[in-house]
């Protein structure tokens, strides 16, 4: 075989072969003949002219994302660095401005987050750009949207996704942040106590309440059975106050042989002996008839004064 045929075959299957190629999914490829715009072509086998057209360059269609690092300074002169992240994606209708239009679209998108940033965290003061990031981010995507549209990008989100403080204003803060919590902590240990002791209060008032109540029922049962006894002794021919002295020297004996049981009691009730108890009950006897003549004697002084 003639070898100059051989390398038309060849140089021919080169560029046949050089006629295709391939696009990926989620990828928009520009075709360009001579230097000067073609076509867009989107994912799958693709046909090119070959030494004609070429290939400028490809553009993914998939959701990328730039993270930015801003230092900027509060409202109340703290330096503090924040981390804004940027979900962007080309238009696939808009791919031809996307790459003629802009060459580093990256420096453009941080461009004008540094711009939005510094523009509105000065206004702020610190712990208000933690409260209000969503906002400095809804700001910033505002702004990129109606810029980046323009050169075929679309701005999906954008997230303030780091506030780093200087360390000497961070441990200021944490300093902060420790002293009220331990106030509050203090606040509820003495709101504690003070309730303790006002239940503690009220629970021993309620205790003297309850026990002077038993001994006012205890003292009125003593009474009554006094009353009953000093009833039966006057069936029997004694009088009241022979009864009442008879009464108190009973309890005196009862209270000597309760002592004499108890074997580790060191009290002493005087008198003990039963001449003495014969003397107490007389002078009983005869206290309790002087009371009653004087009470009768002062009875008749009051009846003549009345009469008189």
């Amino acid at each position: 075989m003639n070898p100059t045929f051989i390398i038309f075959i060849v140089l021919g299957a080169v560029v046949l072969f050089a006629a295709f190629f391939m696009v990926k999914q989620q990828t928009a490829a520009i075709v360009e003949r001579f230097g000067r715009f073609q076509s867009i072509r989107h994912s799958g086998l693709q046909m090119k002219i070959p030494l004609v057209d070429r290939i400028a360059g490809k553009v993914t269609l998939k959701i990328q994302q730039l993270d930015v690092i801003i230092e900027t300074k509060t409202l109340d002169d703290v330096f503090v660095k924040l981390k804004v992240s940027v979900q962007y994606k080309v238009i696939r209708e808009k791919v031809y401005d996307a790459f003629y239009k802009l060459d580093y679209p990256h420096d453009q998108i941080t461009s004008f987050v540094f711009d939005v940033v510094r523009a509105e965290v000065p206004k702020m003061k610190l712990d208000d750009v933690f409260v209000k990031k969503d906002d400095i981010a809804i700001a910033v995507k505002r702004e990129l949207q109606e810029y980046m549209t323009e050169y075929g990008y679309d701005i999906i989100k954008t997230l303030v996704t780091d506030i780093d403080p200087d360390a000497q204003v961070k441990a200021a803060m944490n300093r902060i942040n420790a002293a009220d919590r331990e106030k509050t902590a203090a606040q509820f240990e003495g709101d504690a106590q003070r309730i303790l002791i006002v239940e503690r209060a009220k629970a021993e008032a309620e205790s003297k309440r309850l026990q002077g109540q038993g001994i006012a029922d205890q003292r009125r049962e003593i009474a009554r059975g006094l009353e009953e006894s000093v009833e039966v002794l006057n069936k029997v021919g004694i009088n009241s106050q022979e009864a009442s002295a008879l009464i108190v020297v009973t309890q005196h004996y009862d209270t000597l042989q309760s002592i004499g049981q108890e074997t580790n009691s060191n009290l002493i009730l005087l008198p003990n002996s039963p001449q003495a108890g014969s003397q107490m009950l007389n002078d009983m006897v005869a206290s309790f008839t002087a009371s009653n003549q004087i009470g009768e004697a002062m009875k008749n002084t009051k009846n003549k004064k009345k009469l008189e």
